[in-house]
């Protein structure tokens, strides 16, 4: 059963001017968030209609209209329940939101992770609607595919394999501080990086966002969570236009997690990758580019976009790249 399950303030408007772009900050829909247990969980003994096949967490603006779509695939054991406040960001100016919760404990093979990504996504002509309120109709001729760390690899790995069959199910591509392995020249099954520029035929616009401090270790104990060679900037290298790239500078591989994550894992997400002075300032430039991104696609309205790479916004980070191909 969908259930309401959380609210969140506005946020400071500290880092901001007004120069400021409504993308980095809560924009203009109240946005809901609501869980939907997959074809195996049913707390009331029966079943909904179409469930999903995987757990879903589902960020939506609560008034009614038509929406584009946007799957959010989670990073390697992180729960898609720490993307709460991204989810939130990027519903609350007129997207749904869809963050599948592919696994629990996995694996260095993400074969598995794609089979279920790509169930997810046939699965929203038949079961989508049933799961949301009859006012609120998603637009699944505008679907997104987002991830971010593994499920950035997942992400560009499916939509490769969707492009190579010539099944146009996606509209847009965005990698969050995708990786492809676990370090230089150590590449997990299936491999996605091939080494050669402009490489992916994905037919598809992308965006690929990156950390300043991914590749750096935190300590001698533990590799970084995003070596080079294996990271964004080879991701982006391997895109065709149209295709865009931003580094913020001073934040780490899980700096667009929500600030408070739970449990050990959440815990632990302030442990092992190097990290900036704050999560907020990270979470909203990776929420409002992505907005930014998919007005441009999606709705036809690159304003947002373009001022963010001629520098004409004020924004919540420091970008050490920013690149385009068109």
């Amino acid at each position: 059963m969908a259930m309401a399950t959380a609210s969140f303030p506005p946020p400071s408007a500290t880092a901001f001017s007004a120069t400021s772009s409504i993308v980095f900050e809560i924009g203009k829909f109240n946005a809901v968030l609501e869980k939907v247990e997959s074809a195996g969980c049913c707390s009331s003994g029966r079943h909904l209609p179409a469930p999903p096949p995987k757990p879903l967490l589902i960020g939506r603006p609560s008034i009614a209209g038509e929406f584009p779509v946007l799957l959010l695939i989670h990073g390697y054991l992180l729960y898609n329940t720490f993307y709460s406040q991204l989810i939130h960001q990027i519903a609350s100016h007129g997207f749904i939101v869809i963050a599948p919760q592919l696994y629990s404990v996995a694996g260095p093979d993400t074969s598995e992770e794609i089979k279920a990504t790509a169930a997810v996504i046939n699965w929203l002509p038949e079961g989508l609607r049933q799961h949301l309120p009859p006012h609120v109709n998603p637009n699944l001729n505008k679907i997104a595919l987002s991830g971010h760390s593994r499920g950035g690899k997942t992400s560009f790995a499916l939509a490769l394999a969707l492009a190579e069959q010539k099944s146009p199910k996606l509209s847009a591509l965005i990698g969050l501080d995708p990786v492809d392995g676990t370090g230089s020249g150590k590449q997990t099954h299936p491999p996605v990086l091939k080494y050669i520029p402009q490489s992916f035929d994905l037919g598809l616009p992308v965006l690929v966002i990156g950390s300043g401090l991914g590749e750096l270790k935190r300590n001698p104990l533990f590799p970084p969570c995003a070596p080079k060679g294996i990271n964004h900037e080879e991701f982006f290298k391997e895109c065709r236009n149209p295709a865009h790239y931003f580094v913020a500078k001073d934040y780490g591989h899980l700096d667009l997690l929500d600030d408070e994550t739970g449990g050990l894992r959440g815990k632990a997400s302030y442990c092992l990758c190097k990290n900036g002075d704050s999560r907020e300032p990270m979470r909203r430039f990776v929420g409002g580019a992505v907005v930014a991104f998919l007005k441009a696609y999606l709705n036809g309205e690159d304003g947002d976009l373009r001022a963010i790479e001629d520098g004409d916004l004020c924004l919540p980070v420091h970008l050490q790249t920013v690149e385009s191909l068109l």
